[in-house]
């Protein structure tokens, strides 16, 4: 309700609100109090069953003693003796006493293993598996072959150990191709259904359709967010399955819809993809997306701190970072995921100038509800229910007035 108040009074939702807040707080008493009444009396209880036991023992070993009525041969001696009785009066305030302890932090420990449950499930949260071993690493070129170096020098290869021991580097170029993919987030639902097509290094491909047609999903597929049901995904020929999960998305940059900023500098944020970037780096990517101006006005520029995951920036501005984020990163293959959904139109044609240098050379995936953006692509393929239904350019699917088209003239409905 607190995050959501906005909302509240936009709708004149406040009486609901307030009565709804009255009536878990209601609740939230009423178990409250039993919970301490329960913990509070527990302690009075145990103290006063540890004196009435304390008492019985007294007066049933005052009267044997004195009545001389024990037989105690068992433990050495014939007679309950007045120091035998005070054995047992310590020996059974001993017992007690821990008991009441115990009692008294009855709620505290209740508290705490409810905490813990949560900790321990946590911990038991099963680590994401990676059984491959080809690595992303630096290489340079010498007589025609690849050879792998130390230093950054713009050209990825794919280290790739085989079984007999030998090595062949592979160099990063961005081929995906996805052959007869099926994937459903459960074995019982299927998703994506036989998908297939073939990315070229340099081919800006783009994904349309409606909420829910399966656009991220393909893109989440090839990052190994998730792994396939049935298919291949190959990348420069190599099945992802062999690749590390680390080297295979250090090779990609990803723009999301939903933007996550860390607390830090602007210029740490720009770094986070690349950490060895210089200043001069973070800066140029910040003009190529149209960031520069609007950083610069900040009050500390570049080094102003961020924080609350970018909360004094409007959301156009913190997209725009993510933005600059990934062409710092100068990945081979570019994941955009609506990357300019919060950004007005004029910033748009902006930012999509910038992002088509930033795009040249490159494999490019592109998610897309504004079909504007999507225009210049190389491959656009129309998505429904989990199926491509339609490829091609953008002229020839108006030609062809399918579903591209009616997505294009707004004439689309959802059925």
């Amino acid at each position: 309700m607190i995050n959501g108040q906005k909302v509240v009074k936009v709708f004149c939702h406040e009486p609901q609100a307030k009565a709804e807040l009255c009536r878990r707080n209601q609740a939230w008493e009423s178990n409250s109090g039993k919970a301490n009444g329960y913990a509070n009396s527990m302690m009075p209880m145990m103290n006063a069953l540890g004196y009435v036991q304390y008492v019985i023992i007294a007066l049933i070993g005052g009267y044997m003693a004195i009545a001389g009525t024990a037989n105690l041969g068992l433990f050495g001696f014939n007679t309950l003796t007045l120091g035998a009785i005070a054995s047992f009066l310590t020996l059974s305030w001993n017992f007690t006493n821990p008991i009441s302890q115990i009692a008294n932090q009855f709620n505290s420990i209740i508290t705490a293993l409810a905490g813990a449950q949560r900790i321990f499930d946590f911990m038991d949260e099963e680590p994401e598996t990676d059984d491959g071993y080809v690595t992303l690493v630096n290489a340079r070129e010498e007589n025609g072959q690849l050879v792998e170096c130390g230093e950054r020098t713009g050209v990825w290869a794919w280290k790739h150990p085989h079984h007999d021991g030998t090595l062949t580097y592979t160099k990063l170029e961005g081929r995906i191709v996805l052959d007869h993919v099926d994937f459903g987030y459960t074995p019982e639902k299927e998703v994506l259904h036989d998908i297939t097509l073939y990315a070229e290094p340099g081919q800006k491909i783009a994904f349309v359709g409606a909420t829910g047609a399966g656009k991220t999903t393909i893109t989440n597929l090839i990052n190994r967010f998730y792994d396939i049901a049935d298919g291949k995904i190959r990348y420069d020929g190599i099945n992802i399955n062999k690749i590390k999960k680390a080297d295979l998305r250090r090779s990609m940059g990803i723009v999301l819809q939903d933007v996550n900023l860390f607390t830090g500098t602007v210029m740490e944020n720009l770094r986070y993809g690349n950490p060895d970037a210089t200043d001069e780096q973070c800066i140029a990517a910040a003009k190529l997306a149209n960031a520069d101006s609007f950083i610069r006005m900040l009050p500390q520029g570049y080094d102003t701190v961020l924080k609350g995951d970018g909360s004094g920036l409007s959301q156009g501005q913190r997209q725009l970072i993510s933005i600059a984020r990934a062409a710092v990163a100068d990945p081979p293959v570019m994941i955009l995921d609506e990357a300019t959904s919060s950004i007005d139109t004029r910033t748009e044609a902006l930012v999509q100038a910038g992002m088509d240098g930033l795009m040249k050379g490159r494999t490019v995936f592109v998610i897309a509800h504004r079909l504007s953006t999507v225009q210049n692509s190389d491959v656009i393929m129309a998505l429904d229910h989990g199926s491509i239904i339609e490829r091609g350019s953008h002229d020839r699917l108006i030609e062809k007035q399918g579903v591209y088209y009616q997505l294009y003239t707004g004439a689309f409905e959802l059925e």
